[in-house]
């Protein structure tokens, strides 16, 4: 029998909060460079969907040099400098085609919400989520995984905006958690945030030398893999063995429905539930607790037996 409280306790309020802005700025070209292109300046009210490929990337100055497609009713196809996050101008590569949102503050023109956008990771994204939806249709009230059940097969994105799938890890120990970047509440995602970094210590400490860690967003449309990585590094969390992974929004869904973890979307709030699982080497479910309080030992002693 499937437990309740895995599906419904522990329902918490979580209010979305506007996050840091990495003001950047768009410059005039250079004497004798036509490729650059000086914008016209939009309302400040205002954001563009743009989609384009990076031309190049000064990261020190957090400048992404991108030729973007015609921008409807407002500008036609140019390449522009626009200045963005430290962490997407980490992420970018010259010849790496993205898609972004534009947007005017302080008279300056930047790029947000930065994703890949070419054609090879975006058919792997869509023929994974869809086999993922399949699924849990065809499972229906039988989607939610009890422990002892293989984990579904999904693809989702890295904060280094790469295409990865839960297969990745098969051999390894794998500790699941869930959050959103935005959560205000300190005993919610935060504190599954500190709880997985000290699991992540003690289990090294412990001998346990084939573990992953594994946190996947509740809020793929701020959650990009800028985004994540910027949260990674501000909190100076140890990605060499941590992944932090992002969208589709459908792929994340219906990964929720399968995990028994809630998310609902009121307006401006997210209410979830948090759950954390262990993976075992064979991609079963090892132990799984609800709810933020939870003791890294507990985990530790699994993965040990």
């Amino acid at each position: 029998m499937k437990p309740s409280y895995s599906r419904n306790a522990g329902l918490a309020l979580c209010v979305l909060m506007c996050g840091p802005v990495f003001v950047g700025c768009s410059k005039s070209p250079a004497a004798g460079t036509a490729a650059v292109a000086q914008s016209p300046t939009p309302p400040a009210d205002r954001h563009y969907d743009l989609k384009g490929e990076i031309v190049s990337v000064k990261a020190t100055e957090r400048v992404l040099i991108i030729h973007h497609q015609a921008i409807a009713d407002y500008m036609p196809e140019m390449t522009m400098e626009f200045k963005v996050s430290a962490a997407d101008a980490a992420n970018a590569k010259p010849g790496q085609h993205i898609r972004g949102r534009m947007y005017l503050r302080n008279g300056d023109l930047y790029l947000e919400s930065i994703w890949p956008d070419d054609t090879l990771t975006n058919n792997r994204l869509a023929a994974a989520t869809n086999a993922l939806a399949q699924d849990t249709t065809m499972r229906g009230k039988e989607a939610y995984r009890e422990v002892g059940e293989v984990v579904p097969d999904f693809t989702l994105l890295d904060q280094e905006g790469r295409a990865v799938s839960i297969g990745r890890f098969r051999g390894k120990q794998v500790m699941v958690n869930f959050i959103f970047t935005r959560c205000p509440i300190a005993n919610m995602c935060p504190a599954a945030t500190v709880k997985m970094s000290a699991l992540q210590k003690a289990a090294r400490a412990a001998g346990v030398g084939n573990l992953e860690l594994v946190t996947i967003s509740f809020d793929p449309d701020y959650d990009s893999p800028g985004v994540l990585k910027e949260y990674a590094t501000v909190r100076g969390l140890d990605l060499s063995n941590w992944t932090f992974l992002t969208g589709p929004d459908t792929a994340v869904r219906n990964l929720l429905t399968q995990m028994g973890v809630i998310r609902e979307f009121e307006g401006d709030t997210i209410k979830h539930t948090l759950a954390t699982l262990l993976i075992d080497e064979q991609g079963r479910i090892a132990h799984r607790i609800d709810g933020s309080q939870w003791d890294a030992q507990d985990f530790i002693g699994k993965m040990k037996k």
